[in-house]
């Protein structure tokens, strides 16, 4: 009982990481708008601001270092250090006047939470009972759906004016007032006075990833890890560099394989979700004919929905055979994407019915099926380098298919029928890779399945 204890307050702390992740992006989504009238920035300025956050390829390029990083160093150098780079791109957004210091706040903040990602799953898969490990990664995910539903309404509460009859912004905009007032004197007014509305949404990212970095850095050292260091220390043939386990994961016919069904599986389905993560909003009012605020309601009343199912896959996804519990999520999602393509997005029964899918899908995520097995199919010499290799090459190509996404989709929603019926095609092959190779990893302890993978010789 006391381990299973220590393994959920673990789990907790570590998964403030992905609560970031997830606000990061959500914070950066909601407040365009407010930075684009500050700073007058063009189209081509935002399709930057998302290529290099942590939506896409900023936490591309710190998964690739992370995972390697967390594998020679180990899991608690990272959580020793990575808040305080977080806090610091978090701090560069919050005190942004013009857009390459915007740009740079972007960058850092998504590479450091691409340097979180492999080691917070890796450490909740190592530190957690063999009969708690989907448990525990399901926990972690539900603070992908916490992160989001806070930040929206936070961001609606503290939202400027938008200059429509009646609309008085939101009911915490005169605290922004107050805020920006006591910053700059008074000066502030119009675009420069609304974006604080987005200046004080980071700030809540900032301390809550203070909270995250003084809970973690307390954290015990990965037991897993100091047992494959202490072997690798045995052997004097092993190379001991920050990147020498890149060239064992490729040369290893197993790692290979496992690699190409991960990252298939994950990617096709990412493309999809990181549209949906960062354009949904703009979708429901420029296909579906949604007011803003009836849009963030569906949203937020998405992200509840996602949270109750999270909870409930916790709950089942070690009892019940996970292949089936893949293809049942999964297929919700195909089904969401055929009703919206066939009723229409127009159709106010297809949008509730759509959203509601949708949610069920995310609840029962691919990204939590990735995330167990990615942590249980290889050694724990390189568990977190091999996830960051593909979580570099699955935000890197959906930053590419963003921004090719766009033009498909144009200005107004013109060709949303065809997104939708790629969206569809994407969801049915990752449906197809993951429900017939899905790993036979349940009941096993981490040591078991490497030993059956790999052998003695590893």
């Amino acid at each position: 009982m006391g381990k299973s204890k220590g393994s959920l307050k673990s789990t907790i702390a570590v998964s403030l990481t992905n609560y970031l992740d997830a606000g990061a992006i959500v914070a950066g989504a909601s407040g365009l708008t407010l930075w684009q009238n500050y700073l007058d920035l063009s189209e081509s300025h935002l399709g930057w601001l998302n290529a290099i956050s942590a939506n896409c390829l900023g936490a591309a390029i710190g998964a690739i270092i992370g995972g390697f990083l967390a594998d020679k160093y180990g899991r608690k150098a990272i959580y020793t250090y990575n808040m305080l780079v977080y806090m610091l791109g978090v701090a560069i957004i919050m005190l942004a006047v013009n857009f390459p210091i915007l740009l740079l706040g972007f960058l850092v903040t998504g590479i450091s939470v691409g340097v979180g990602v492999p080691a917070s799953w890796t450490y909740i898969s190592e530190s957690s009972e063999t009969a708690n490990r989907g448990r525990n990664i399901c926990i972690s995910q539900m603070a992908w759906g916490i992160g989001p539903l806070i930040i929206l309404i936070i961001g609606t509460l503290l939202a400027p004016a938008t200059g429509g009859a009646g609309d008085t912004g939101g009911m915490l905009f005169p605290f922004v007032e107050y805020v920006a007032n006591l910053i700059t004197g008074g000066e502030a007014q119009g675009a420069a006075l609304n974006v604080f509305s987005s200046r004080i949404v980071f700030a809540s990212l900032f301390i809550v990833a203070f909270i995250a970095w003084q809970l973690q850095r307390r954290l015990d050292e990965s037991a897993e890890w100091k047992a494959a260091k202490a072997a690798e220390a045995k052997d004097d043939t092993k190379k001991h560099g920050v990147f020498s386990s890149f060239g064992e994961l490729f040369s290893n016919k197993v790692c290979v394989r496992s690699m190409l069904f991960l990252a298939g599986m994950y990617l096709t389905w990412n493309l999809v979700c990181s549209v949906m993560g960062f354009f949904q909003p703009h979708i429901y009012e420029t296909a579906g004919g949604l007011s803003n605020e009836m849009a963030n309601m569906f949203a937020a009343g998405q992200w509840v929905v996602i949270i109750i199912m999270t909870f409930v896959c916790s709950l089942i996804i070690d009892r019940v055979n996970q292949r089936m519990l893949f293809a049942i999520g999964v297929s919700m999602g195909v089904l969401a994407w055929l009703i919206i393509v066939t009723i229409g997005i127009t159709s106010m029964t297809g949008l509730v019915v759509f959203t509601l899918l949708w949610a069920i899908q995310a609840g029962i995520s691919v990204q939590t099926f990735y995330a167990l097995w990615a942590s249980e199919l290889f050694p724990a010499k390189y568990r977190a380098a091999a996830q960051g290799i593909m979580f570099f090459i699955v935000r890197g190509v959906s930053a590419v298919w963003g921004l090719y996404f766009v033009h498909i989709y144009g200005k107004n929603g013109e060709g949303f029928t065809i997104a939708g019926y790629i969206m569809m095609a994407f969801f049915i092959i990752s449906l197809i890779i993951g429900t017939v190779w899905a790993p036979k990893t349940q009941g096993k302890t981490l040591e078991q399945i490497t030993k059956e993978r790999y052998g003695d010789n590893i």
